[in-house]
Order: structure tokens, then C-alpha cells, then sequence
């Protein structure tokens, strides 16, 4: 019996709660960095730096909640899921991006742009690139 003030003492044998779980603040944000690095992962800012920021918080809170220290397991794996896809979709854009930009068509246009006097050069060296691009 335990009286007013007094904190009850488990009989021999029997266990005490565990201590009770705190919330998983890193699991939510990981879910809600990998959301946003899908929606932005156009750039490079939201696709590589919020993803790979979503990755880590998201392998952190699942490694904690693995280990019965937090809840939400499955929202920091999806969040990790999510950062990660998001990190590979920006690496990939960003290489096609450096590899057009670095491509002797688009320097060959860069040049004749740099030494057009007149709006009708211009246009001829955008018909050029794109018949190079195309390549007629």
C-alpha cells in the first residue's frame, strides 16, 4: 500500500517501467529535410546541402530509436530515404549541368556571343549551337 508522498518500491521480482521515451525531434526534421530536398532538389542548395543534412539527422534518429532511446523509427529511415534520393537526383542533375556547360558546342557558342557586334550575329550563333546540338 503506498501512502500520500510516497513513491511505490516494485516487490522482488517485478520490474519498473523503462524509463519513458522522449520525443524524436531529429526523426522530424530528417522527414521534413528530406520533403524539402525532393521539392528543391533542382538546386543545389536545396537537393545536396538539405539532403545531405536530412541524411545524417535521419540515420542519427534511427540509430537512437534502434536503440529504444526514441520514437519514430520509420519517420527518420523515410526521411533519410527521401534526403538520400534527393542528394543522388541533384549530383546528377549537377553533372549533366557541368558537362554541358563544359562541352566544346557550348564554348563554340560562348565564343561567337563574346564576338558578336550585332542582334543578327547573335541569332546565328544560337542557329549554330542548336544545329550542332541536334547534329545536322
Amino acid at each position: 500500500m503506498v501512502h500520500h508522498g510516497q513513491t511505490p518500491y516494485p516487490y522482488p521480482g517485478q520490474h519498473e517501467d523503462p524509463a519513458p521515451r522522449t520525443g524524436n525531434g531529429m526523426a522530424v526534421a530528417a522527414l521534413v529535410l528530406g520533403i524539402a530536398a525532393c521539392v528543391f532538389f533542382w538546386t543545389v542548395l536545396g537537393g545536396v546541402v538539405l539532403g545531405l543534412v536530412g541524411l545524417v539527422l535521419g540515420i542519427v534518429a534511427a540509430r537512437r530509436a534502434r536503440g529504444g532511446r526514441a520514437p519514430h523509427r520509420t519517420m527518420a529511415v523515410v526521411g533519410a530515404v527521401l534526403s538520400a534520393l534527393a542528394v543522388v537526383a541533384s549530383a546528377v542533375i549537377v553533372a549533366i549541368g557541368v558537362s554541358f556547360l563544359t562541352s566544346d558546342s557550348f564554348k563554340d557558342y560562348n565564343d561567337c556571343i563574346k564576338h558578336a557586334d550585332s542582334q543578327t550575329d547573335r541569332d546565328r550563333c544560337a542557329e549554330d549551337f542548336e544545329r550542332d546540338a541536334d547534329g545536322n
